[in-house]
């Protein structure tokens, strides 16, 4: 990356309606040559996506990205915060691990990012718009299901490798029958009258 040039970092963020473990964000900063590339491998939002082709998108991703990153905030910050803060949290942290801040960063949504100094463009179905902002939500999606499956063994009761800690049906009922774990966020269970 030289010195002169104007660089943008597209943001997005994962688990946010999640009733379980932490929200997570990805940053990523792309050349237009390797957007193309990417583009060209499949790239577009990680919801579209499923599994595999994500996972074959990852290290496509951290290869062909000038720079790239991940942050997160836990289930006790979104219930301390809320869950807008606490996003935004997450997406700072992905941020703040850039080895110098971004002139603009594009973030998927129309809410802008509060805590951010710098220059920002929010953008609803931003991933559609912008391949950084794809990039971003394959690598936060991708991170986050990895976690939410390694977790899955010790909390089996909740059917997470399943889920992914959303409110499914079973996800609800194992609740009520169980309880909470404390990587539940219980400010999200109030609702189901749930501790």
């Amino acid at each position: 990356m030289k010195c002169n040039e104007f660089v943008i970092a597209g943001v997005d963020e994962v688990g946010k309606g999640s009733l379980f473990g932490p929200v997570f964000a990805g940053a990523v900063i792309l050349s237009k040559s390797n957007e193309i590339k990417l583009l060209n491998a499949g790239l577009k939002d990680s919801k579209k996506l499923n599994p595999g082709h994500r996972n074959r998108l990852v290290p496509l991703i951290k290869k062909n990205s000038i720079a790239w990153s991940l942050g997160q905030a836990s289930a006790k910050e979104i219930d301390t915060l809320g869950i807008r803060l606490a996003t935004e949290k997450a997406m700072l942290r992905a941020l703040e691990k850039f080895l110098s801040p971004p002139n603009l960063i594009l973030v998927d949504g129309i809410l802008p990012l509060r805590l951010w100094p710098g220059k920002q463009r929010t953008q609803v179905r931003g991933e559609s718009h912008f391949p950084s902002i794809a990039a971003a939500s394959v690598l936060a999606k991708e991170a986050r299901d990895q976690l939410i499956q390694r977790l899955a063994s010790k909390y089996h009761l909740y059917d997470l490798a399943k889920n992914k800690g959303y409110g499914t049906k079973s996800h609800r009922e194992s609740l009520m029958r169980k309880g909470a774990t404390n990587l539940h966020r219980k400010s999200f269970l109030s609702k189901l009258k749930i501790t």
